[in-house]
Parts: C-alpha cells; structure tokens; sequence
C-alpha cells in the first residue's frame, strides 16, 4: 500500500480491529511492543499499543507484517516522512480499506502513533501452546440432553430455514429464519466473529470463529439455539472449516499462527499445528499465520493456508495423528480466502483456489495429486479476494465457471475450470471482498465495498450465461434503486430511510451458560442526517428465493428476490458483515 508518490497506507482497516486478551494462548512472547503506550506526541492521551491493537492489528497484523493492509514494521516505514505518515492516517487512503481516521484521532495523536510504529520492536517468539488451549475447553450446556430433549427443531420448520449472521463491533452471532426474515436469537461469542460454518452430517451443529480467537459450538434445533460448548483457540483467529463425515472441526490462527483440530460434537481439542517455523516464500524460516481453511468432498482432507509462508497443507483426518500429508509450495505472497470449484462429477471440490494478494493470483491446489494445478493471474496490482466466491456451469461456453472480486481494483474476474484460463474481466464502480451465486439466481452478486463512499453503495449483478452486468443494486441516504445496467432504467424504488439502532440488552441464557442479547423490534428515531450505506456480502437464502446483502454503516440487512428486486430490510443491527445460509451451504463444496 506504500507509495512514495501517494498518501501512505499506515492504518488500513476498514472492519474496526481486533481486542485481543494477550498472554492466554502464546507460549512464550515478550510484551516488548505492549509496554511502550505511554504518551508521545503534544497532547495525546492515546495509548497506542491498545489503539492499534483495536482498530489497525486486524489488516496490519500482530507483528505489524501486513496482509490486507500494508507491512508498517519499522524498517519498511524508515524512509517515509512524519509528513507523510500522518497525512495517511488523517485523510486515509482513496480507492482502498484505509479510513481517514480524522474523526477519532487528533494531528497529536496520529503524530504519537507514527512515533509509537517507528520504535515499535517485535516479539521475541510465538507458538500454540496445546495444554492452555485444551484447558480453555469449555462445556455450557448439556448436548446429549438437548438432542434427546428436542430431536426437531423448535424455533423454525427446519434447521435448514436458519441464516447466521454476524454483527461485529457488538461481538455477536445471529440467528435468523429466513423464510420469515424473523430474528431468533443473538448470542455473545468473541470480538468481531469472522466466520461462521455448519456440520452437514449433523447440520443442527453450528460454529463461529472470533477474532479474538472463541471458537463457539451451537445446537440450532433447541430454542434459542444455545452454545453448546467453546474453546480459545488463539489470539486472532480467521478460518474454520468442518469435516464432511460431521467428526471434526478446524480453526486457524493468526496470532500466534497454527491451527487446532477439535471433536466436532464436543470441541475438545484433539491436535495443534505449530507454524512458527515453516518454510517462508522469501526464503528462510519464520512463523506464519493460518487464514482459509477449508474441507472438501473429494477426500478426507482439509486445505490449511498459510498465509505467510505461500504454501497450502493438507491433512489427512482420516489417518492416526491427524497427519500433514502434503504440502504445496510456492503458490505466491501473502495468501488469503479460498474456495473450490463445484465441476459436476468426480471432481467435485477436486480443487482448492486460494487468492494470493501479495501476487496478484489464484492458486489452484489439487487435493488428488496434492500439488499446484495452476496459476491463474487476476491482472496487476489487483489483490484478489473471492470472499466465498463463485463457481457455476456456462451453458453458452458449456465450461465450469469461477469468479473473484478484488481489493484494489473494481472488476471481476472469470476464469474456467480444469483448464484455468481467464475468460473475462468485467468491470464494477470499486474494489469488492465478496462474489456469490447459487443455481436458484441466474447472476453472481459482486460488492463494491472498498470503492469509496461514492461506489460502496452498490452491488452488481453480473448474468451468469452472458457475462455482461445486468443490473445493479444502489441504495441511497433515503432511497435505494434496482437499476437496468444497459439502459440505466429504474426498475425498482423502495424507501430505504435510516434509524438509529435499538439497542438489545444482555441477558443470561436459560438454557447455559452464556450471554445472549435481546431484539428490540420497534424502529428507532429517524436519523437526521442519513451516512452513505456501505453494501457487503451477498448470501442466497430462503431456500434460493431471496439473496441477503449487509449493510454495515446503516445496521441493517437487506433482503432481496433471487432476481434483484427488494423485500425488506432487517434491522437494529450493529455492523452485520457476514451472512451464511445454512441450506445454501449445504450444497457448496468447502463452505
């Protein structure tokens, strides 16, 4: 993100950080970089390692090594002016996840957090320590009971109706009926949760995955779909991924790196993977972070990525140990999101594509042969990211289609499978992190959520047997348009009038031994003066009638027909980000 012509990329994070409770999980790690927060510049009274632990660790990384936004250990920042630096932080970075932060911090506080970046010194050493994390396994409520107790669902028809959501700031995960649209419950389960999965064996089974590094276990068929179980599993945590025969869950660290592989109907940790020293892409060896993971129907594997050393593992579950038994090398620079193809068949899931930021392309892992299949290049200084991507068959080409947004640039790209060649790159307003489909929708649903206020409000939907944008989503401060992308004809006006959030209140589950956080269903005051609705993340649902799309700066979620047209909105939410249709996703390979 640094350049020496161009504001500089110093606190990217478009998705607020990530509050970390340090010393739990590391096995050993000098708390060098925490101590030095004191003041350092005029009238600040930042703390700056709290700061950016917060509001920039989640884009910047723990040891400041970069990923989604830019690599600002000191060296690298050396040659950059205060000037420079600070202007960064102030006024942000147009056309990319870095905010203007010049609504929080002060010209005395981002001159105290250049300084505090400048003599920031890295830890020492990191690594997974096995016995914290089997100690902090925690049962809160009796599973064996519940399943006896209520063998159907009660809350819904199926738990095939219910969709997650996540509300980030506010640390919560959602559950939604979404034949209805009706919230069934909101529960307490780690800082910003990042991703959620379901058991498809037993798909009343449930799992999130914080940032801060709780790994949550839910029973959605009893009421209230209470947690059955957690674990901490790290620091900072990304990826999960669950085993299709139903036995075991994995989840993936970046803080301290490694990942852990749990019973899927207790949680109870069964293996650490230690990456504090693994091969490196640059040569060397050094620790990695853990980011996608991902399981598949085409064997007993799961694809762990990591991010740092460019190389994909895959482990055999099926096998005493749960051992590595193969390692792709070399993919490219800083790996991040992935997933497979879905070519009808006996290749179905056969492949694993993993984005690489750092290198501008998809890896494409071969889950056979255990090997690099292909290299497919999303074009320069793109920075692809597929969020759950898309994979789908081409009647027109008669070719299995595969699709990626990108961070820096607004375009999707389409590329075939086996054979891997780009087919198409086709345009949208602004950089994207998400691109869904299902076979009930005849388009891929692309945001724009990285384009800038001016672009972030609309998603795309690009025809699927034609590759040509059909239409596009845009809400506005008051009122959102349905958009014919050839002629610019509405086609839809719905009142799209912002409220401020209702806030829920805590509650103590009846059912465990967790918090939950009530719905408020009445409205709140209108909000004066209305801020550009920020749109993310597309999700089939209602058994491919409806498509939800969040929306993070208005706390609400839209819901719209397979075609593109409003239903209506939830709302009262506080940053939702990532929804996951538990039907839809019982059909996606590796989701």
């Amino acid at each position: 993100m640094f350049y020496e012509n161009k504001i500089i990329s110093v606190i990217e994070d478009y998705l607020k950080g990530v509050r970390m409770s340090l010393g739990k999980i590391l096995g050993s790690l000098a708390a060098v970089s925490l101590v030095s927060s004191s003041l350092f510049a005029g009238t600040s009274n930042m703390k700056f390692a709290k700061e950016y632990k917060q509001e920039c660790q989640g884009c910047h990384g723990f040891i400041h090594q970069g990923g989604v936004g830019a690599k600002i250990q000191p060296k690298t920042i050396k040659k950059l002016s205060d000037a420079v630096l600070i202007s960064t932080i102030m006024e942000g970075v147009q056309g990319t996840a870095m905010p203007a932060w010049n609504s929080k911090f002060t010209k005395d506080d981002a001159a105290g957090m250049v300084k505090w970046l400048r003599e920031w010194k890295m830890p020492t050493s990191m690594k997974l320590d096995s016995k914290k994390v089997h100690d902090s396994w925690k049962k809160l409520a009796d599973r064996e009971a519940l399943l006896k107790k209520y063998p159907k669902a009660v809350d819904v028809n199926s738990v095939m109706d219910i969709s997650f959501a996540t509300e980030r700031d506010a640390s919560l995960v959602d559950f939604i009926d979404n034949t209805t649209g009706k919230m069934l419950s909101r529960h307490k389960a780690g800082f910003a949760v990042h991703v959620t999965v379901t058991n498809k064996t037993y798909p009343r089974y449930a799992y999130s995955i914080s940032r801060s590094g709780r790994l949550t276990m839910f029973d959605l068929a009893a009421p209230g779909e209470p947690a059955l179980a957690s674990v901490q599993v790290g620091q900072s945590s990304r990826g999960l991924a669950v085993s299709p025969n139903g036995k075991y869950v994995i989840a993936g660290d970046y803080v301290p790196g490694g990942a852990v592989l749990c019973d899927a109907l207790t949680l109870e940790p069964l293996k650490v993977y230690d990456t504090s020293s693994v091969p490196l892409i640059g040569g060397g060896k050094g620790s990695s972070r853990v980011a996608s993971l991902a399981d598949t129907p085409y064997g007993p594997y799961f694809a762990m990525t990591l991010k740092d050393a460019g190389a994909v593992y895959i482990i055999d579950y099926s096998k005493k140990g749960f051992p590595v038994v193969g390692k792709v090398e070399n993919i490219g620079k800083i790996l991040h999101d992935g997933f497979e193809n879905e070519n009808k068949g006996p290749d179905f899931g056969r492949y694993f594509m993993v984005a690489s930021q750092g290198s501008d392309l998809i890896g494409v892992v071969d889950f056979k042969n255990k090997r690099l299949a292909a290299k497919v290049m999303t074009g320069t200084a793109t920075k692809p990211h597929p969020g759950q991507g898309s994979s789908w068959f081409n009647k027109t080409m008669g070719k299995q289609l595969n699709a990626t947004t990108n961070i820096k640039q607004g375009k999707v790209v389409i590329w075939t499978s086996p054979d891997w060649k780009v087919v198409k790159a086709i345009k949208t307003a602004g950089g994207g992190l998400f691109v869904g489909t299902s076979k009930d929708t005849p388009y891929i649903w692309a945001d724009c959520v990285l384009g800038g206020k001016a672009n972030y409000n609309r998603v795309y939907l690009i025809n699927k047997e034609t590759l040509e944008t059909d239409k596009i989503i845009e809400v506005g401060k008051e009122k959102g348009k349905l958009i014919d992308a050839k002629t610019n004809k509405v086609l839809q006006t719905w009142d799209a009038t912002q409220y401020k959030t209702v806030p829920g209140k805590e509650v103590a589950s009846k059912m465990g031994k967790e918090t939950l956080v009530t719905y408020p269903t009445k409205l709140g005051e209108k909000v004066a003066k209305p801020i550009q609705p920020r749109l993310l993340h597309a999700e089939p649902a209602n058994h491919g009638k409806w498509v939800t799309i969040s929306e993070w700066t208005t706390g609400r979620i839209g819901i719209y027909t397979n075609k593109g047209r409003f239903v209506k909105y939830i709302r009262n939410l506080t940053t939702p980000t990532f929804t996951y249709s538990i039907e839809h996703r019982q059909e996606v390979p590796g989701a």
